[in-house]
């Protein structure tokens, strides 16, 4: 069985969160929401171990994250990409995409995701 080690103290930041999203991330959740990409079931503002990531899809172990502009100076890049190598030492994959990016250019965006669920399916459901 998979699982990933839960920090209950952040249920009520990421409900925060939630509540709070950015236009990106609404306009992505619109997408990822309701099994619309394949059927795949995401979670938006997940708690994962002691972090929380924009989205999620236990099934995949795919985290995705949609970065704004406090993810472009340096130190912001540094934490992200040390959050990242610690959820990816867990066994979760990510795609991560620039918030412009998700409101300018949504079919590179899904695009992006779909061929991550078909590499996916093709290494985890046929061998």
């Amino acid at each position: 069985m998979y699982y990933l080690p839960y920090n209950k103290n952040l249920k009520q930041f990421s409900r925060d969160l939630r509540n709070n999203s950015t236009l990106g991330e609404v306009i992505l959740w619109r997408e990822l929401r309701a099994g619309s990409i394949k059927g795949y079931k995401f979670n938006r503002q997940k708690p994962l171990d002691n972090y929380i990531v924009d989205f999620y899809c236990k099934k995949l172990k795919l985290v995705i994250e949609v970065d704004g502009s406090s993810h472009y100076h340096e130190d912001a890049r540094l934490r992200d990409e040390a959050r990242q190598k610690i959820l990816e030492a867990m066994g979760l994959i990510f795609l991560r995409f620039d918030d412009l990016d998700v409101k300018k250019n949504m079919a590179f965006v899904l695009g992006e995701i779909y061929h991550l669920i078909e590499d996916w399916e093709e290494n985890n459901l046929n061998g």
